[in-house]
């Protein structure tokens, strides 16, 4: 027995006995929120502490490859990912702890819920079979289901709910056609066989590779918000627990482009030039459809769940950059996850602890003045939406500069002015809210709970790194950047071709 290769499944192994033991003890009434929270921090740090151990190294092996027959990977790809989710994780246990126990209807059996999804997300970024990735996606996409409809007695929650759930299990059946339909025509499931049958066989027709990888496709395209599967989200994610909206459309994007940019660069890089051409017109609709939802909305979580449509653009635009300049592109994806993640995760943490009543609504017009109220929450609040729109100074404009300049170098400059407009588009429902909280007299807003325990220093953390990544060495020199997130993602761009 290999017992090094354990190593590299443990964090993997914790998340799911974490989510099994949670389970168990969720039914018992002395365990209440506050010890479950800390149970599931005590898995998801024991899981962070073995990923790091292979923090800055480059590796990729497949752990007990007879026994599992190769279908998961452990390289620094996944392991930068998985560095990611798992941080989503605690970020979404620690922010969301204050609106879970203000919240009466949610029990303890949301943290083992939230630790089976994230489980599916690490084997999803691990994944290096196709029936492999299916099955991590639904174990994912099952635990959301359930916990955006948690509150059963809530109609907004449970039609989410089902909706999400109809729409995603019929994704589901799309990808496994998809997989049948490759399987059919190299007879395997394997990423890295697939990938050699098709450069052994340059002159077969491919046509059924091509339709199957097309299928897969449309699932991925679904599940991350992209045109003309984005109408399930803006209702998903309102009626969803801002916690859990603020896991699905930070985190769970993360694991799904990991597995995207994995499957585009190992298996189907050939077919790259085909897909752009659909990619391409995709990439424009959904900038310019996102940025027209998000102007219309009166609500911060509408708004910020239709933003996620237009960042999701954003990181399209490098996808179709791939072919050319594979390892800048895919760097700048891997980069601008981070900067989304962390701008994103910090916004809606924030209108979570705002939010914790559900009698509160959260408008645009709830945030007048609120400066005057709470200074400090403003001001993390601002920080998170200067970064999404992208203005110089956050982590949020570096990303979307190696983007830009991505695009322009491979000469899709279509997509660079068509991301610079929806990047204008943006500032002004971003900037709207600051307007609002700057500039108006105060409202009244007698709910929103004072700075207090942990959940604000979290907030307060992330809108430090989101200024830290924008500013970074490059105002004092002696001042340590963001260079070390640059060169693990080109790291991890390499791991995928030790094979």
């Amino acid at each position: 027995m290999k017992y090094d290769d354990i190593i590299y499944l443990l964090p993997l192994l914790s998340v799911g006995v974490g989510a099994v033991v949670l389970m168990l003890l969720s039914p018992i009434k002395r365990f209440g929120i506050g010890k479950l929270a800390v149970v599931t921090i005590f898995f998801l740090g024991f899981a962070l502490f073995f990923n790091a151990l292979n923090y800055g190294v480059l590796y990729s092996v497949y752990p007990y490859k007879d026994l599992l027959s190769s279908m998961l990977i452990e390289d620094t790809f996944s392991g930068y990912f998985t560095t990611i989710i798992l941080a989503g994780g605690v970020i979404t246990v620690l922010v969301g702890t204050h609106y879970f126990e203000k919240s009466k209807m949610l029990r303890g059996e949301l943290f083992s819920l939230l630790l089976f999804s994230v489980f599916g997300m690490l084997l999803l970024v691990q994944s290096s079979e196709l029936f492999t990735s299916f099955i991590a996606l639904e174990i994912a996409s099952i635990s959301l289901y359930v916990m955006i409809g948690f509150q059963k007695n809530d109609l907004k929650r449970v039609e989410g709910s089902f909706r999400y759930l109809v729409l995603g299990s019929l994704a589901g059946v799309v990808m496994l056609l998809g997989i049948t339909l490759i399987y059919a025509r190299t007879g395997s499931t394997n990423l890295l066989a697939i990938g050699h049958y098709i450069n052994a066989h340059p002159d077969e027709n491919m046509l059924l590779v091509i339709t199957g990888g097309t299928l897969i496709m449309i699932t991925f395209l679904f599940k991350i918000s992209a045109f003309p599967f984005q109408n399930w989200s803006m209702d998903v994610y309102d009626g969803a627990p801002l916690p859990v909206t603020a896991f699905m459309a930070s985190t769970f994007k993360v694991a799904i482009f990991g597995f995207m940019l994995r499957i585009i660069l190992v298996d189907f890089q050939q077919f790259k030039p085909l897909l752009n051409h659909i990619l391409i017109y995709i990439t424009i609709l959904t900038l310019l459809y996102g940025s027209f939802l998000a102007i219309f909305q009166t609500s911060i979580k509408r708004m910020l769940a239709a933003s996620s449509i237009v960042h999701t653009g954003y990181l399209l635009i490098a996808f179709v950059s791939i072919g050319s300049i594979g390892e800048a592109s895919a760097t700048s994806i891997i980069f601008y996850l981070i900067a989304y993640f962390l701008s994103s995760m910090g916004a809606f943490g924030m209108l979570s602890y705002i939010a914790s009543d559900d009698h509160v609504r959260v408008t645009y017009e709830d945030f007048r003045g609120f400066s005057h109220i709470r200074p400090y929450m403003a001001a993390m609040m601002g920080i998170f939406m200067l970064s999404l729109a992208g203005i110089p100074s956050t982590i949020g404009f570096i990303g979307k500069f190696y983007i830009f300049v991505g695009a322009i170098e491979t000469g899709n400059t279509i997509l660079a002015v068509v991301g610079i407009l929806a990047t204008f588009v943006s500032v002004y429902y971003y900037f709207k809210l600051i307007a609002l909280m700057y500039f108006y007299p105060s409202s009244e807003m007698t709910n929103v709970p004072p700075l207090k325990g942990l959940p604000p220093l979290i907030i307060g953390l992330m809108a430090i790194a989101v200024i830290w990544g924008g500013i970074g060495n490059s105002i004092i020199s002696y001042f340590p950047g963001v260079d070390f997130l640059i060169d693990t993602a080109k790291l991890a761009f390499e791991s995928l071709f030790i094979h």
